[in-house]
């Protein structure tokens, strides 16, 4: 569980309800607090039992990059709502959200970078293999090639066998106020924690963390997309080890970006060490980009 170390949104910053073919989509949207939009956007996806909450730490310093970037509820998390079908919550079908999103976004024209946190990262996947949208650029933070791994794994397994039978109430009593409590998280986060869990569809997260643990390899299908991609994650991440995600990002030829004193979380844990990794790694992709588009004028 991604914990958020403040709630405040920081100067540029505010919450936003943006409208697809699909529904409507919870964000957090960041513009510049000074100049202009000028670089491409970016569209921010979050994990399993997180929120867009989870990226307030870097969202003005990103935005201050020159660019809108948007964090978002996934279809069934938190703010955004979802239907009880759980073929709703399969990574093609919310991959297929962002899609949508991401020409919302992109204005039908600008080329949006795409980031994904762990359960995020395989969702944000799908929505680059399947074609649908042209990618500015691809980053997996902290997710891994296939099904989730270790001690996270066995808390997904739990997810997915308690929430239907035992609800969201249960879940959260007996296994993530505890864990939040053990690592004396502030009241007002735990409160924050708590309202965000309640506020999940069940039948999406038992259907996403059914995903999350059964997720096959597709690291040599997103090989075959041509869209620069960057591997980030924590040294100590204890979802997909450092070396499973070492090893993918050798198999994908992409950039791979160690954060330093970071765990499975890297936005919240270390945002401007990351921040400043999104920041370099958009330029040089925008950069790339351009100049390929130019040379083959």
């Amino acid at each position: 569980m991604s914990t958020p170390r403040f709630l405040d949104l920081p100067p540029g910053v505010t919450p936003q309800k943006i409208e697809t073919p699909q529904g409507t989509f919870a964000v957090l949207e960041a513009l510049p607090g000074s100049g202009v939009v000028e670089r491409w956007p970016a569209l921010l996806v979050p994990g399993l039992t997180g929120s867009k909450e989870d990226f307030i730490a870097v969202l003005m310093t990103l935005a201050q990059s020159g660019r809108r970037v948007v964090a978002v509820d996934l279809r069934g998390q938190y703010e955004t709502p979802g239907p009880d079908d759980p073929e709703a919550y399969t990574c093609a079908a919310l991959g297929a959200d962002l899609d949508l999103l991401a020409q919302v976004i992109g204005g039908g024209g600008d080329p949006v970078h795409l980031v994904g946190h762990s359960f995020g990262g395989l969702v944000a996947r799908e929505a680059v293999i399947d074609g649908r949208t042209r990618f500015a650029s691809f980053t997996l933070m902290g997710s891994g090639p296939a099904a989730i791994e270790g001690r996270r794994a066995h808390h997904g397994r739990k997810i997915m066998e308690e929430v239907p039978a035992l609800g969201l109430e249960h879940v959260w009593h007996h296994r993530f106020e505890p864990e939040a409590l053990a690592a004396d998280v502030p009241d007002d986060i735990v409160a924050f924690l708590r309202e965000r869990l309640l506020a999940n569809s069940p039948t999406g997260l038992s259907r996403m963390a059914e995903q999350v643990l059964t997720m096959r390899d597709r690291t040599d299908e997103l090989r075959q997309v041509e869209v620069p991609t960057l591997v980030l994650y924590g040294e100590d991440d204890d979802g997909w080890s450092p070396e499973t995600q070492s090893e993918m990002a050798a198999r994908l030829g992409a950039e791979c970006v160690v954060v330093p004193g970071a765990v499975h979380s890297p936005a919240v844990e270390a945002p401007e060490t990351t921040a400043a990794a999104l920041v370099r790694f958009w330029n040089e992709a925008e950069k790339h980009y351009l100049d390929t588009y130019s040379s083959s004028m």
